[in-house]
C-alpha cells in the first residue's frame, strides 16, 4: 500500500513508518520541518515538507494514497493566545477536506480516550469536535483511535518528586488509571491501515492499568523512592499550580477538568464498555526503567 503518515518523526509516528515500511508498505512522511527530511529518508521513507495549515499541499500529498494516518500534533500549552479548540477544530477540517477532495478511501484519525464527552472532557474536547468533523465525510472508512493516558506524560511530575517527594494532582491515589506507550499505538495504527472497513469504528489503544499508587510504587522503586505516593489534591490548587508554572489559564482549566473527569469516572466510562481485548505489550514496569534513565 501506498500509506501517508502525519506527525513527522514524533513519538508514534516514527515507530509507525518504521513498521510500515519494515512490511513493504510505500511510506511518505510529512513534516513541517525540511531539517527531518534526511531521517525521514533514512527510514526508507519519503518526506513531504509542508503545514497542515495548508489544505492544497494536503490534497496533493494525500492523492493517490491507499491509506492516510491524520493526528493533530500537540500545541504549545504556555502560550497565552492559543485558543487549543479553534486549533483542533482547524486542522481537523483541513484533514477532512483534503481526504474528500483527494479521494482517500481509508483514514485512520488519531483522537483520545474521553472523546465520546460532549462535555467535562476539558482539553479533550477537541478530540470530540475533530471526530464529529470527520465522521461527516461520504464513502470514506474511518478508524477513531482513542488511546489511553501515555506514559510519557508521567515525565511532567519529575520535577515535583525531586522537590515534594510525592505526586500530587486532582487525580490519581486509588483511582483506576490506564496508560499506554507510543509503540503500542503504533502497532494498533499500522493493523488498522492494513484492515479492511466499511464505515467508521472506534478503538481503544491501552497498554496497562493501575491506580495512581501502583504507579507510584512502580516509579518509586525504580528510582530510590519505595515510599512514593499519589496524592489527590483539590482542583482549585491544581489550577493555581499549573498557571503559576505560566499555563495559559484556559487550558488549565481544560486539563484540570479532564483529570476531574478521570477522577469522577465519567472519562473512562465508554473505555470499560469497549475495552480492548488484547492489551499493549509495554507495561508500566517496562516504562518504569525510561522514566528512571530520564530521572
Amino acid at each position: 500500500m501506498k500509506v501517508i503518515v502525519t506527525g513527522s518523526l514524533g513519538n508514534i509516528s516514527k515507530p509507525l513508518t518504521q513498521e510500515l515500511v519494515q512490511k513493504g508498505h510505500t511510506v511518505t512522511v510529512i513534516s513541517t520541518k525540511p531539517e527531518k527530511q534526511k531521517d525521514i529518508e533514512a527510514l526508507d521513507a519519503t518526506a513531504a515538507i509542508g503545514s497542515l495549515e495548508d489544505v492544497d499541499f494536503l490534497t496533493a500529498t494525500f492523492t493517490g494514497a491507499d491509506g492516510v494516518y491524520c493526528m493533530i500534533p500537540p500545541n504549545n500549552y504556555f502560550d497565552q493566545n492559543l485558543d487549543l479548540l479553534a486549533y483542533y477544530q482547524r486542522i481537523a477540517n483541513n484533514y477532512a477536506q483534503a481526504v474528500q477532495q483527494s479521494g482517500v478511501k481509508r483514514v485512520v484519525y488519531l483522537s483520545s480516550i474521553g472523546a465520546h464527552l460532549e462535555k467535562g472532557s476539558g482539553i479533550i474536547l477537541g478530540h470530540h469536535k475533530g471526530e464529529g468533523i470527520m465522521n461527516n465525510l461520504s464513502d470514506v472508512a474511518i478508524t477513531f483511535m482513542r488511546p489511553v493516558a501515555f506514559y510519557y506524560n508521567l515525565y511532567g511530575y519529575v520535577e515535583m518528586i525531586k522537590t515534594q517527594g510525592v505526586i500530587a494532582a486532582n487525580y490519581g491515589a486509588d483511582d483506576n488509571n490506564v496508560w499506554v506507550s507510543p509503540r503500542d499505538i503504533a502497532a494498533a495504527i499500522a493493523e488498522e491501515l492494513e484492515t479492511p472497513l466499511v464505515g467508521c469504528k472506534v478503538r481503544y489503544v491501552a497498554s496497562d492499568e493501575c491506580t495512581g499508587n501502583e504507579t507510584a510504587t512502580i516509579l518509586g522503586a525504580v528510582i530510590g523512592k519505595p515510599d512514593l505516593k499519589w496524592i489527590i489534591i483539590p482542583s482549585e490548587q491544581m489550577q493555581s499550580d499549573l498557571e503559576a508554572l505560566g499555563m495559559n489559564p484556559n487550558i488549565a482549566a481544560g486539563l484540570v477538568e479532564m483529570y476531574a473527569g478521570v477522577h469522577s469516572g465519567i472519562f473512562l466510562e465508554d473505555y470499560y464498555h469497549n475495552r480492548p481485548t488484547i492489551m499493549g505489550k509495554v507495561k508500566m514496569t517496562d516504562f518504569a526503567k525510561e522514566f528512571a534513565a530520564a530521572f
